[in-house]
Order: structure tokens, then sequence, then C-alpha cells
């Protein structure tokens, strides 16, 4: 059976110690450009989303313009969308008197 000797164990620990600070010391330079790059990243997807959403407005624009357009020449006159909201009946309440 073989027994552990301080010289192995001192070697170990300085080991785990220079690992330590060698991570330690690697995220501090590492990790902030990592950071950087991945908001450089974010902002890019945002920036891309924002333009395909803006292309797509303007074609539904372009497309309900179109729409207008022809129905106006088809009908004479522009058509006004009517509320097709039920609200519910309407109910007339009464004062009661109360000295009788």
């Amino acid at each position: 059976m073989d027994t552990a000797s301080f010289g192995g164990f001192l070697r170990t620990l300085i080991i785990i110690v220079l690992c330590y600070y060698a991570f330690k010391f690697a995220m501090r330079y590492l990790f902030p450009l990592f950071v950087v790059k991945m908001a450089k990243k974010m902002e890019r997807n945002f920036q891309q989303q924002a333009q395909d959403f803006y292309q797509q407005q303007q074609q539904n624009n372009s497309n309900n313009q179109e729409r207008n357009f022809h129905q106006t020449n088809t009908t004479g006159k522009e058509q006004v969308p009517r509320s097709t909201k039920i609200v519910g009946e309407y109910i007339d309440f009464e004062e009661i008197d109360k000295n009788n």
C-alpha cells in the first residue's frame, strides 16, 4: 500500500493554486471580451429584426394603399368601416321616492 508523501501533497496543492490563479487571470481579461462580443451579436440581431419589421410594415402599407385605391375606384366613394361591436341593451332606471 502506497502512502502519501508531504512532497506529493505540496506539489498537488501548488498545482491547484496555480490553476486557480491562471483561471482567475484569464477570466479577468477574457470575460469582458466575451461580453462585448455577445453584446455586439445581440445588437446585430436587434437591428436585423427591426429592419425586417420595418420592411414588412412598408410592404403592408403599400398593399393597403393599393387595396384602398382599388376600392375607391370601383365604388366611386370611399367606404367607411362600421363598428360591429355589440354593446348591450339600454336600461332606463327610474328614481323611487322614499317619502311614500
